[in-house]
């Protein structure tokens, strides 16, 4: 294998699960959008912590506790290279992207939005970056307004931009990759126009840093969330990037344990950054195991990773369009689209078709996906949506379009 090109197959033995077979079927596993399988890197990384250097981080001065703080702090500074931020104090772990949206909601925009001021998003969000802003003008009395989709391709009217940012434009907030359409959305255009009208901005990168190259310095975001889980890191742990003086300058999300520098009867004083926003004991084992992840990723390289799905993406949106009754939702040109594919098939429910495909050992995803203004907006209930990663291959296609033709079939439609 070169590092250009992924070898899939060997890749795929590294995941224990994928072994398996389900409902006496091979498993052929579709819904890595959702959360990617884990490979042996990281469970054994993990195991390791728990059986040789478990202590808590940051309060013994006992080896194991040293050793467990060293590690943590390393997965921290491996994150940092990762997404090319400047500094490792610009990573603040949390539990996923969606508590990392809901601190810059709490710390950042109730701190410095006032009524009147607005907040920009998009109609291809995910609730996790839909929501949080909705509650805050419905208590604050921010003003929330939407970059428009075409419905013709599922990208983003940027056009509107013009209309949409004004000087009470105060925050930006988009998804990199919709994890609905796959769309992506170049971040360069929105983040220098809104900083022209002086707006801070937040990338959703929950279906970018797993699967392409991202650089945070390069971008010129002010703040960037993603989740541990989505890149083959274990559950409970995600990133929040934050340009270093706009975190200094927020207050704290949660307090106690670590992101206390000192209490008296007087009152506390917080930690640095990035301690300031990881109250408790952190979920430094989960941290190692994100540690773990980005060094296999790093290993077989993001440019090839993003070949490889963008390939495989091609293959799907070419094999799916062949099924009679298949409509597929989004940009049909995988150079602009992610490793996701988004469909519905004839009069069949996603959830039905889902159910059937499970029953052929195809693991897909049906519903809304957390995204349902965007399926009003689409007009549509739910749809069914295959996502791809770096252990799959043309084969799990193949499969997915032969359970398809067996749904069909099954229903005689």
């Amino acid at each position: 294998m070169t590092h250009d090109e992924l070898d899939s197959a060997r890749i795929r033995a590294d995941f224990p699960i994928l072994s398996q077979s389900l409902n006496g079927r091979p498993l052929v596993f579709l819904d890595s959008a959702a959360s990617a399988q884990k490979p042996l890197h990281v469970l054994r990384a993990m195991e390791e912590v728990y059986r040789c250097a478990y202590a808590n981080v940051h309060r013994g001065v006992y080896r194991l506790s040293e050793l467990a703080t060293e590690r943590y702090d390393q997965a921290r500074a491996k994150i940092a290279r990762f997404i090319g931020a400047p500094d490792p104090a610009c990573i603040v772990f949390t539990r996923n992207a969606t508590e990392a949206l809901n601190l810059l909601a709490y710390a950042y925009a109730r701190h410095f939005l006032k009524p009147g001021d607005e907040v920009l998003i998009t109609e291809l969000e995910h609730h996790a970056n839909f929501v949080p802003w909705q509650v805050l003008a419905q208590e604050r009395g921010i003003t929330l307004k939407f970059i428009p989709i075409s419905l013709e391709n599922g990208t983003l009217r940027l056009e509107a931009l013009d209309a949409l940012l004004t000087e009470r434009t105060r925050l930006v907030s988009f998804a990199h990759v919709s994890n609905v359409l796959g769309t992506i959305t170049d971040p360069a255009p929105v983040i220098r126009r809104a900083h022209q009208a002086g707006a801070k901005v937040i990338v959703d990168a929950s279906q970018s840093v797993p699967h392409m190259p991202v650089n945070v310095a390069e971008m010129d975001c002010d703040f960037l969330v993603f989740s541990g889980h989505k890149m083959l890191g274990p559950t409970g742990i995600g990133v929040l990037y934050g340009k270093y003086d706009l975190l200094e300058a927020m207050p704290p999300f949660l307090t106690g344990g670590d992101m206390i520098s000192a209490v008296d009867f007087d009152g506390p004083r917080w930690n640095d950054v990035p301690l300031k926003f990881e109250a408790g004991t952190p979920a430094f084992v989960e941290a190692i195991g994100l540690g773990a992840a980005v060094d296999y990723l790093s290993a077989l390289g993001m440019p090839a990773v993003r070949q490889h799905e963008q390939a495989l993406t091609a293959y799907a949106l070419e094999r799916l369009s062949e099924v009679p009754g298949v409509r597929i939702i989004g940009p049909t040109d995988p150079r602009i689209r992610g490793g996701v594919v988004t469909f519905t098939l004839d009069r069949i429910h996603p959830h039905d078709l889902a159910t059937l495909l499970d029953a052929e050992g195809v693991a897909i995803r049906a519903g809304h996906h957390c995204a349902q203004p965007l399926h009003i907006r689409l007009g549509l209930s739910a749809t069914a949506r295959a996502s791809f990663y770096i252990y799959n291959e043309a084969a799990d296609v193949d499969a997915l379009v032969e359970a398809l033709y067996k749904a069909k079939q099954a229903l005689r439609r």
